[in-house]
């Protein structure tokens, strides 16, 4: 079982945001793996604490963490706050632990420790249908990456000795200050090449088209990003790890619903006739369909609303409404006998518009709606 976030950071339920980062700071640098070299519990618990800011300093990701626990970022394909490794983490906070380790923060920490080298990440664009959206759906999508050719062969860099990093001391009227800085030989990877493999570029890599499984999650909403770890570029450095393919969502439009986060709204359209008699209509659904039946005297406007016909919650515990509007159509050309009914019915006190009090306005319906 997953330990609890705040229990990680010592904090509690009411811990402000600034109390929550300065947590956060004390830990990462009780655990820094530069002062605590080749120390494996040392590791995971810096990159639990990191797991664990992640997701409470979030506002949305906490409020979620708060009402479901470890369990709203369950199956979430990305989101969330799993399955950091230590690039990650200091790339998205080095800021916070300041000066504490030097200037540096490319992998394992900028204090002398070698830089992990990470190939650079991907990015493609998926656009999915309504009902991949609603039912959630496992993607085939082929990539072009860039592949290290295992017939490169690689020496360690001599003038950063491998570790992807130069320091240099100037002297200033404060004194003698260090600075760190990528390599400019091996451009951080800490290697260089000794001989290229048959058709790779000068850092002994390759173009690969790899066909790559994505599932997403239903729920899923124009906009959103989901990761695919290890499936970028690869590094130019034998011993790096690969870049990330990260995976924007579009939505197609639908012909018949339209979306409004976990809801869906259809226009029904229903004749005079219908409206005056009343009627069972047939509404198709993504997954089937469903009847609903309109009373006699049914208004123009009216807006049923069906519950748990939507969408599923991006977490998987709700599902979204699927709201009917009503719409009376009325035609556009009449033949003879048609405009003599009509006509008759002018002065009927049946046809003449009566609304009541508990007939609400359309600024009342939006409103309500809304709300």
């Amino acid at each position: 079982m997953k330990e609890d976030y705040y229990e990680i950071l010592g904090v509690t339920k009411n811990a402000s945001a600034s109390e929550i980062k300065k947590a956060y700071r004390k830990k990462a640098i009780q655990y820094h793996p530069d002062k605590n070299p080749g120390d494996k519990t040392a590791e995971s618990n810096f990159k639990k604490a990191a797991e664990a800011y992640e997701v409470l300093s979030d506002p949305n990701k906490k409020s979620k963490y708060d009402q479901f626990g470890h369990s709203a970022f369950d199956g979430a394909g990305g989101f969330g706050g799993g399955g950091m490794n230590m690039d990650d983490i200091f790339s998205q906070f080095g800021d916070i632990f300041g000066s504490a380790f030097g200037s540096s923060f490319g992998g394992f920490g900028g204090g002398g420790g070698q830089r992990v080298s990470k190939g650079s990440n991907l990015r493609i664009r998926v656009k999915l249908n309504l009902e991949e959206i609603v039912n959630g759906v496992e993607k085939k999508i082929k990539v072009k990456r860039k592949v290290l050719s295992p017939n490169s062969k690689f020496s360690t860099c001599s003038t950063c000795n491998g570790s992807g990093q130069v320091s240099r001391i100037t002297n200033t009227i404060l004194g003698r200050m260090q600075s760190t800085s990528v390599c400019p030989s091996c451009n951080g990877s800490g290697q260089s090449i000794l001989s290229r493999a048959p058709g790779t570029d000068a850092n002994g890599m390759s173009n690969s088209d790899e066909t790559v499984s994505i599932k997403i999650p239903a729920g899923v909403e124009e906009g959103m990003q989901l990761k695919v770890s290890g499936k970028g570029n690869d590094s130019n450095n034998p011993n790096g790890i690969s870049g990330d393919l990260l995976v924007l969502i579009e939505e197609s439009q639908d012909d018949l619903f339209t979306r409004d986060g976990k809801h869906l709204h259809y226009d029904l359209y229903i004749s005079i006739s219908e409206a005056a008699l009343g009627i069972s209509k047939d509404i198709h659904l993504i997954d089937g369909k469903v009847r609903i039946k309109l009373e006699s005297g049914i208004q123009s406007g009216k807006t049923l609303r069906l519950r748990n016909k939507g969408i599923p919650d991006l977490n998987g515990y709700s599902k979204g409404d699927l709201l009917v509007h009503v719409n009376i159509w009325t035609p556009k050309t009449l033949n003879k006998k048609q405009k003599e009914f009509f006509k008759e019915m002018l002065d009927d006190d049946n046809f003449k518009p009566n609304p009541k009090k508990s007939d609400k306005s359309f600024f009342e319906k939006v409103r309500d709606m809304f709300a």
